[in-house]
């Protein structure tokens, strides 16, 4: 085939979207791990950074030197600062408050996830007990995302969970 064939071939003339940057704050290294091994499951092109507590993630987007991500997965009970804490800062923030931002924790409270939603949180989920909902639920945030449902979140789409996926 030559190459002028080769370049008017549908795949030459497609390209792959730039990744969706997700941010990761939480403490717990097994959370971690499975919340990348459930995001790659997703099949979203996206790119991963993890960060450890509240603190670090606060300092990770005010530095003018990295690159802001296009969502933010928040644990709460976390070491220095913790997520509705952080998540408070974020909000506050002219230049980071935009950023849609999913608390990803293992509390069910109506009071947290009241507080967190009175913070500013674009959604609430509950961290299920098995991986396969956890891709589910992936998989439902990042729709939302797209869909530009996260800029402007409603009560009754707020808290996700195993229940309701």
């Amino acid at each position: 085939m030559s190459q002028k064939e080769d370049e008017s071939s549908p795949q030459a003339t497609v390209e792959k979207p730039d990744p969706v940057k997700v941010t990761l704050a939480d403490d717990d290294r097994e959370d971690q791990q499975l919340f990348q091994e459930a995001l790659d499951k997703t099949g979203t092109n996206a790119q991963l950074t993890v960060v450890n507590n509240g603190q670090e993630l606060v300092n990770s987007l005010k530095d003018p030197e990295q690159e802001k991500p296009d969502i933010i997965f928040l644990d709460i009970n976390m070491p220095l600062k913790d997520g509705k804490q952080a998540l408070k800062e974020i909000k506050k923030d002219e230049e980071l408050k935009e950023i849609p931002t999913v608390v990803l924790s293992t509390s069910g409270s109506a009071t947290d996830v009241k507080e967190t939603f009175e913070s500013g949180a674009s959604a609430y989920v509950k961290k299920p007990s098995s991986f396969g909902s956890l891709i589910l639920i992936l998989k439902k945030v990042f729709f939302f995302h797209w869909a530009g449902k996260l800029l402007k979140p409603i009560w009754d789409r707020f808290f996700i969970s195993e229940k309701n996926i």
